[in-house]
This record gives structure tokens, C-alpha cells and sequence, in this order.
């Protein structure tokens, strides 16, 4: 059975996976090559990404990785034996982390192959680059593809944009809060000695290449696309309310770990949580 894929820009399609309402993104030039990124969690999720793509003619002819969380750097054989790009920050962070990686993994789905997992190939352009530098995917990518690096949220996290869409990443969601990088496994003394700035330089990289790319469409690693430029940039407005807020509550009440918010992404248990370690993350430092 093939996944669902939407279009949501000529070109441009998205899937939903049913974990953690997490978004593969497909690219597809006019002679059907497709870029396939952060293709999904389960094994059945990536094999029938496979089905939904050969079905409508198109081939793999590479994948992308936004960044080295170990759901995002999966693979299936089904998807072809093609380069899976990713920044070289991102490749180094992963392979000092990666048997924690695996284990969650095949924690939740034991059929995913070892061997394809973060098997993944540097984007040469990126070496040594500053933060916030945008370049060409370059080929066997669609054209037009660029991606743009930044450090938010985990190391090596790059964006993507084609054909006036912002893939994002794990940013910029309508279901989760901006979640900081507080170390791998939560490790906070392998942390970066300011995350909560990361992000908010991340912002603002983001939000550049939304402007010279003219940006009309935003897809968020987890929950829903954003379609239109004010839904684009409420989204920005979001994120950057919740920090705001985040600092002056992290400075002003240290250790406490719970900073008082109406942001309605916080009703969720798990969203939650992850907002009171990071908040008693930023405490801590500043206590």
C-alpha cells in the first residue's frame, strides 16, 4: 500500500506519517527525478513511500537528512541505492551518538536495516562554512534545490528550499515548541554553550531565505503545512514568542524548569515535558 503524498506546491509533495504527524518531503523535477527527505519512521512508512513514488513514474535520485536525529536519517532498499545528503556537522554528530541512535530506533520499528541507517554523504559545500550559509544542493538533486545551515536544534541542521517552499526541519511547527539542542540523550555537558541563541540565529537565517526565495509555503518536520505568507510567517511569530518568553523565564526563575506560557502547543503531554527539561536546562545554566 502506497502513502498518500499531497502537492502543495507544482512539484512539491508531502507525506504525513501516522507517528508524530512527522513530514517526508518529495521534490520532483520535470523528468521525475525526486528528492526524497526525512522519508519516515516505520519500515512500512518508507516502503510504501517507495510504492507511492514508482507509482507515479518517478525515480529516487537522492535523499536528504535535515539533521542527525535517528528519525530522520532512516532508509529502505525499496527507496534505491541513491547518495543521502547531509551537512557535514550533522554526520560527525551522528557518529558519535550513533548505537544510542540505533537502539531508538529499532526500538520502534526492529524491521529498519542497520546497514542503511545515517548512511549518509557530506554536503561538500558546507565544510567549514559559517552558520547560516546557503548553497546548491547541487546534482544528482532536482534543480533549484538549496539548502541552508544553521544550528538549532541539533548540529548540522540544514533547510531546504524549492520552488517557493521551506522545508524546515524540526522547526517552525504548529504542534511542537521550538525544542533547543540540550545535548544527545539530554547529555548537557556535551550541549552548546548557548542553544537558546542557536535557535534564535536559526530564526533568523530561516527567515532571510524566505524573503529572497519569496516563500509561500512552510513544511515543518512534525504537524501540518503552513500555505500562504501570513500562515508562513505566524508561524516565525510563534517560535520567536516562546523563546522570548523562554529566556526571561529561564533567567528570572532559575532551576525552576517550568516557565508560565499560554502557548497552546503546551497542551500537549509530551510537548510539555519537553518544555520543562529544556526550560530546567536554561535554569540550571544560569543558576
Amino acid at each position: 500500500m502506497s502513502r498518500d503524498l499531497a502537492e502543495v506546491s507544482p512539484g512539491v509533495w508531502v507525506a504525513t506519517a501516522a507517528i508524530w504527524t512527522s513530514n517526508t518531503t518529495v521534490v520532483v523535477d520535470d523528468d521525475g527525478g525526486a528528492l526524497v527527505i526525512d522519508p519516515g519512521i516505520t519500515r512500512t512508512e518508507l516502503d510504501s513511500l517507495a510504492d507511492a513514488i514508482h507509482g507515479r513514474g518517478w525515480r529516487v535520485v537522492a535523499g536528504l537528512s535535515t539533521h542527525p536525529h535517528w528519525d530522520h536519517v532512516l532508509w529502505a532498499l525499496s527507496l534505491g541505492d541513491v547518495p543521502r545528503f547531509a551537512s557535514p556537522a550533522a554526520i560527525a554528530a551522528l557518529a558519535s551518538d550513533v548505537e544510542r541512535c540505533w537502539a531508538e530506533a529499532s526500538s520502534v520499528d526492529p524491521a529498519h536495516d542497520r546497514a542503511l541507517f545515517g548512511a549518509l554523504t557530506p554536503i561538500g559545500r558546507l565544510a567549514g562554512a559559517p552558520v547560516g550559509t546557503e548553497v546548491p544542493l547541487g546534482l544528482p538533486a532536482p534543480h533549484h534545490c538549496h539548502v541552508v545551515s544553521h544550528r538549532a536544534h541539533a548540529p548540522g541542521h540544514v533547510a531546504l528550499v524549492a520552488r517557493g517552499v521551506l522545508v524546515a526541519g524540526d522547526m517552525l511547527s504548529d504542534v511542537e515548541v521550538p525544542l533547543l539542542d540540550v545535548g544527545p540523550g539530554r547529555d548537557a555537558a556535551r550541549a552548546p554553550a548557548d542553544p537558546l541563541a542557536d535557535y534564535e540565529q536559526a530564526l533568523d537565517v530561516l527567515e532571510r531565505a524566505v524573503a529572497v526565495h519569496d516563500v509561500d509555503v512552510l513544511v515543518p518536520g512534525h504537524g501540518t503545512v503552513a500555505v500562504g505568507r501570513p500562515a508562513v510567517r505566524r508561524r516565525f511569530e510563534a517560535d520567536r514568542a516562546y523563546l522570548r518568553e523562554l529566556r526571561a523565564a529561564s533567567a528570572g526563575r532559575p532551576g525552576r524548569g517550568q516557565a508560565p506560557m499560554a502557548d497552546p502547543r503546551l497542551a500537549d503531554a509530551w510537548v510539555a515535558g519537553e518544555h520543562a527539561a529544556q526550560a530546567a536546562f536554561l535554569g540550571a545554566r544560569h543558576g
